[in-house]
């Protein structure tokens, strides 16, 4: 049975950092396109990043400006959110997904190409 389960989020301030874990179960995580998403109060789910399978090629959105870092271990299961400089823009619920295939004509962007998710985790960045 395949699950995903986030971890790590919570509350930070400004400039700070946080590691969100996501831990899978029912196959590795390098078999699988996995994303990171977020969704901020009364905004729609956007992506910040996604690992192609294999682990090495990634993409994130250009709105990170190189401040958040996707990795991954298939011996522990484990699907990893480096989050640093964070700013109160940040704010939102962190999502992990995963999808075994790639819809031809699909974006990395759209949460209908990943079928897997996890229940989320909140970070908050604050003063």
């Amino acid at each position: 049975q395949i699950q995903l389960v986030e971890s790590g989020g919570g509350s930070v301030q400004p400039g700070g950092s946080l590691k969100l874990s996501c831990e899978v179960s029912g196959f590795k995580p390098s078999n699988f396109y996995m994303a990171w998403f977020r969704q901020a109060p009364g905004k729609e789910r956007e992506g910040v990043g996604m690992i192609y399978p294999g682990g090495y090629t990634t993409q994130y959105d250009d709105f990170l400006e190189g401040r958040f870092i996707m990795s991954q271990d298939d011996a522990k299961k484990m699907f990893y959110l480096q989050m640093r400089d964070l700013s109160p823009d940040d704010t939102a619920t962190y999502y992990c997904a995963a999808s075994p295939f790639w819809t031809r004509g699909g974006t990395w962007r759209s949460t209908t190409q990943f079928g897997y998710w996890g229940q989320g985790t909140q970070v908050t960045v604050s003063s």
